[in-house]
């Protein structure tokens, strides 16, 4: 047993590593000083407020302006021809610049959704800025515009993964099941608005924006306003979440940024909440048949996943539905498509979790069907379908422990009390439904920079220009720095959000936190050497040999010696009279199978299990989710309380999901998303969370990083709705195959 003499930096270390740490940042929230885009003022400061279209199909025959900019206050009303030129992003394979809504802002008359920008308004105040908006007067040329949520298939389907042949397979099955799973467009509502405060010094550009990846959008905005990169600067140092809606800019970007170089002033636009409904993305609306067959004793012999979902008319924007169906569960046919149709919506855009979010929920309410179907247990039948390699890839996983996250699960949740019978149970009065589904999530990596500086008065700054979008990522990278250095995170500052700093990961898709890792750990091992060579020139190791010395524990000391022995690192550069020293690091992105980008020797994914139950009270037609068990192999866990934060957060989003989100499109008149507002379009709230519980396994995975971390933030979502949807019909009777799932569908 090590004495606390001879602890060794690594032991040291893990006391960081996994420590439930409070959010670094949270002091700033609470007070209300954390300063996120809209909070951003400047003197001479003008506002503007967008025109959007009234119509979701049509052309502009006339636009009047003229009252409008006579109004007070005005300083312009900007539209097609006066904006000036913006520039298509170029297309790129490699995924450098990434924008969702590929038509810049104005380039012709042509009107695809409701909602569109058609003009711009600027004025000295907000209040100005919106009524010379509600005065333009646009005249259109109206037709119908196609909003339909029954999606039919436009072109011959794009075959995803494939193997065997599952179609003959499915033929000869003894069991089968063949149904189709619908879920409805949904809304990011994060409760920070997207925004854009611009700046132009006459020759570059600062632009404070609510944005998920500083430096893509870095990139996109320079492509679109026509100006070298270096000459656009991005800003986002805090965010008030996103859920994917803010990965990519979008046409209120540009239009802020021009306005402000027109007007040489800085302007701030902050888009309204019914406006969150129209131009800034959603999930798209999916509809996928999902075909199983299955022996007798429940193993799947073939597996079909047909998904098509809407997109906007001039954007292929596919959800990617089958994502996680190829590698999920061992069957030796399997065939998956999609394909995408053009409605008269916006671009749709990453929802948390796209693509295996809408999929899971097709994918595993139909392995709950087939349970019943074959008179096996839900947890059972999976087990019997665990697999040991990526059957899509012909690759072993880097880590997969789904079947820990079942068993465990199943103990922790007392599912052998479960009776299969509909309506068998019951508690305090009430019916009582329980269901289960499994999860999964794609584990990759993204290039990284980063940089550590060691100051002489004992502090030190980290830094990278990566983003904070609500996750944890200033408290982790904190942890990160602290076990890398064995130093405490307090006096550890983290430095994010801006492109000037070195480029950093997005954050999305749960990628930042395995990337951050090898930078930050290649920077923390070039700076403690520059302290080791600094230790030689004066002090107690002056003249000593550098291979003769350890930076451990945040001391340096000899090998001979313990680290309780060194001399802090501080008074090593006092005595050196070296005010700092600093460390870059760097890390290539790892991607797998998910987005082609490498050939793979591993797979890598992430695994989970939900547990849920639900209590129906038929009397009153009352159904409610009171209580959830989400277990996580998500890797290494950096913070476990930010961990549960995730896990929490993304549980009380899928009983929105599964209850209540839906976001309707007026097929009668003009195709506008009707219910844009937090009264008509219903999410989860405090009262509908459920009492939640969270196990992480805890198994690192060292494929992706040293530390053995993979993001956890998009599994949590996943397998919530159908494992909420089988909860209901255990309950009720009812297999509702459509979300969200509604009372009347629960009263025939």
């Amino acid at each position: 047993m090590p004495t606390a003499q001879s602890e060794t930096a690594e032991n040291q270390a893990l006391s960081v590593i996994g420590r439930p740490i409070p959010r670094v940042d949270g002091p700033l929230k609470v007070s209300g000083t954390a300063t996120y885009t809209s909070d951003h003022n400047f003197p001479g400061m003008l506002y503007a407020v967008p025109v959007p279209s009234t119509i979701a199909k049509g052309t502009i025959a006339a636009l009047d302006t003229s009252a409008a900019e006579k109004m007070p206050g005005v300083r312009a009303v900007f539209h097609r021809e006066n904006i000036g030129r913006f520039f298509r992003v170029p297309p790129n394979d490699d995924f450098s610049i990434v924008i969702d809504e590929n038509r810049p802002p104005f380039e012709d008359d042509t009107i695809r959704y409701y909602g569109q920008y058609v003009a711009l308004t600027v004025a000295d105040t907000l209040e100005q800025a919106q009524a010379a908006a509600d005065a333009v007067k646009v005249t259109y040329d109206e037709e119908t515009p196609d909003v339909r949520t029954k999606l039919t298939q436009e072109q011959e389907p794009k075959v995803g993964s494939q193997r065997g042949d599952a179609t003959a397979a499915f033929n000869t099955a003894p069991i089968k099941v063949d149904q189709t799973y619908v879920t409805p467009a949904e809304t990011h509502n994060p409760i920070e608005l997207h925004a854009t405060v611009a700046v132009w010094d006459g020759t570059r550009f600062t632009l404070y924006e609510t944005t998920q990846s500083i430096k893509n959008h870095q990139l996109a905005v320079s492509a679109m306003l026509g100006v070298p990169p270096e000459n656009v600067r991005i800003v986002s140092r805090f965010l008030g979440s996103g859920f994917g809606g803010k990965l990519w800019p979008w046409t209120h970007d540009v239009l802020t940024a021009a306005a402000a170089r027109a007007l040489n002033r800085p302007v701030k636009l902050v888009v309204d909440r019914k406006m969150m409904f129209q131009t800034v993305g959603h999930r798209p609306l999916t509809q996928q048949r999902i075909r199983l067959g299955a022996t007798t004793n429940g193993k799947l012999v073939s597996t079909q996943h047909d998904s098509l979902n809407h997109s906007s008319i001039l954007d292929d924007y596919d959800e990617g539905c089958a994502e996680a169906t190829p590698h999920l569960y061992r069957c030796p046919n399997l065939r998956v498509t999609s394909g995408v149709v053009h409605l008269n919506v916006g671009t749709p855009t990453s929802m948390r979790g796209p693509g295996a979010v809408p999929g899971l929920f097709a994918l595993e309410s139909a392995m709950d069907e087939l349970a019943v179907k074959l008179n096996i247990d839900p947890v059972e039948l999976r087990l019997r379908n665990d697999t040991e390699i990526d059957e899509a890839l012909n690759l072993p996983f880097t880590s997969r422990h789904l079947k820990e996250c079942l068993t465990v699960g199943a103990e922790k949740f007392d599912w052998h009390q479960r009776t299969p019978a509909v309506g068998s149970m019951k508690k305090d009065g009430l019916i009582v439904g329980w269901g289960m589904a499994a999860a999964t999530w794609i584990a990759n990596r993204l290039d990284c920079e980063a940089t550590i500086e060691l100051k002489a008065d004992g502090s030190v700054r980290v830094a990278c220009g990566t983003q904070d979008i609500g996750t944890g990522t200033y408290t982790m990278l904190a942890q990160m720095v602290g076990e890398a250095l064995g130093i405490d995170p307090d006096k550890i500052q983290v430095v994010l959000g801006d492109s000037a700093l070195p480029t950093g990961p997005l954050s999305g898709g749960s990628m930042a936190t395995a990337s951050l890792v090898p930078a930050v750990l290649e920077a923390a091992k070039k700076a403690s050497e520059k302290v080791q060579f600094a230790a030689t020139a004066a002090g107690p190791f002056s003249g000593q040999s550098v291979a003769n010395l350890i930076f451990s524990n945040g001391r340096i000391h000899r090998k001979d010696q313990s680290p309780s022995d060194g001399v802090p690192y501080e008074q090593v550069l006092q005595a050196a009279k070296v005010s700092s020293v600093s460390g870059s690091g760097s890390s290539k992105g790892d991607f797998t199978d998910a987005l082609g980008i490498t050939k793979p020797k591993l797979s890598s994914h992430s695994f989970g299990t939900q547990f849920v139950e639900v209590t129906w009270q038929p009397e009153i037609a009352r159904l409610r989710v009171s209580r959830t068990l989400t277990v996580i192999d998500g890797g290494r866990i950096i913070n476990p309380r930010t961990g549960r934060n995730q896990i929490e957060g993304a549980v009380v989003m899928g009983v929105g999901m599964a209850l209540f989100e839906h976001t309707i499109y007026d097929d009668q008149h003009h195709g506008a998303p009707i219910n844009s507002n937090l009264a008509d379009y219903v999410v989860s709230t405090h009262a509908d969370a459920p009492a939640m519980d969270v196990v992480f396994l805890d198994y690192p995975d060292t494929h992706l990083n040293a530390f053995g971390a993979r993001g956890i933030g998009e599994i949590g979502l996943a397998g919530v709705a159908p494992a909420i949807a089988s909860a209901v019909y255990h309950a009720t009777g009812v297999r509702v195959r459509e979300l969200p799932i509604r009372i009347e569908d629960l009263l025939g």
